[in-house]
């Protein structure tokens, strides 16, 4: 039985999930959401299981994973689930969106959600957890990591868990989200740090990086995953001052290279 896993990452929280459950499972192939984004039309996975793995952001899902999403077409598939990684809580409502968005064509709806909680990454707001800490929630993932693949392995029917205050979270913050989240990359900068290696662009999952006299260049169709911040081997871009006294993240299984491989053309 073939299994296909579509994943977005950022700092690598997703990917690893997605790498984690592609081991377990076996004969599974992953795929960056982020190689379809040059293309028009639907999507329709040659397998018989098809998962999506992805982050959480303000209780929804990345913009670009929700369009990625619609034009899914999953009538030869007999089996769909997703995961959702996230920093805190408002994994529920993510997951009830995605199903949402793949009832919209008859027949179509998630078999199975399930919620993975991974080391936070918005830098924006707040520091990533380092040391034991972050070791111990990575620890903790891999071990429920490996209870999703066995139920993805089995078939198993698992409902989307229901929280009334997440609900009601998604409701009022994602709207704003969703709105505008393409230009929060006004508030990005680079510093004199910057060593011109092009990282940044290589990372961005939503190619919203391009360079300009050796400098980065933000497009404003930004996703708001960070990767940009937090792999900059320089620590050359910020969002303000208070960036700067923030440690950057990158999930320890995964390395830039592998994010870099999210933008096949």
């Amino acid at each position: 039985m073939k299994t296909i896993i579509y994943y977005f990452s950022g700092t690598g929280n997703s990917l690893a999930a997605a790498r984690g459950l592609s081991q377990r499972i076996g004969n599974c192939e992953l795929l960056p959401i982020d190689s379809f984004s040059g293309s028009k039309g639907e999507i329709v996975p040659a397998a018989d299981r098809v998962g999506i793995v992805c982050p959480v952001y303000f209780s929804g899902l990345p913009l670009m994973v929700a369009a990625f999403a619609s034009r899914l077409n999953l009538s030869r598939s007999g089996y769909t689930f997703a995961v959702v990684t996230m920093g805190g809580a408002g994994g529920s409502p993510a997951l009830r969106q995605l199903d949402a968005i793949l009832a919209q064509r008859p027949g179509q709806a998630l078999d199975a959600g399930f919620l993975v909680k991974m080391p936070g990454n918005y830098i924006l707001m707040y520091e990533s957890p380092m040391g034991k800490k972050q070791e111990k929630i990575l620890l903790a993932a891999d071990k429920r990591i490996a209870e999703i693949a066995s139920a993805v392995d089995r078939g198993l029917s698992v409902r989307i868990p229901l929280s009334l205050f997440a609900e009601l979270l998604h409701r009022i913050i994602y709207p704003h989200f969703a709105r505008h989240v393409h230009e929060k990359d006004r508030k990005f900068s680079v510093t004199e740090k910057c060593t011109s290696c092009g990282t940044c662009a290589a990372v961005c999952p939503a190619r919203n990086i391009e360079m300009r006299d050796k400098k980065p260049a933000w497009l404003h169709r930004c996703e708001l995953c960070c990767a940009c911040i937090h792999l900059c081997p320089a620590r050359a871009i910020e969002a303000g001052s208070s960036t700067a006294k923030r440690e950057r993240y990158r999930n320890p299984s995964v390395l830039v290279a592998d994010l870099k491989k999210q933008r096949r053309e």
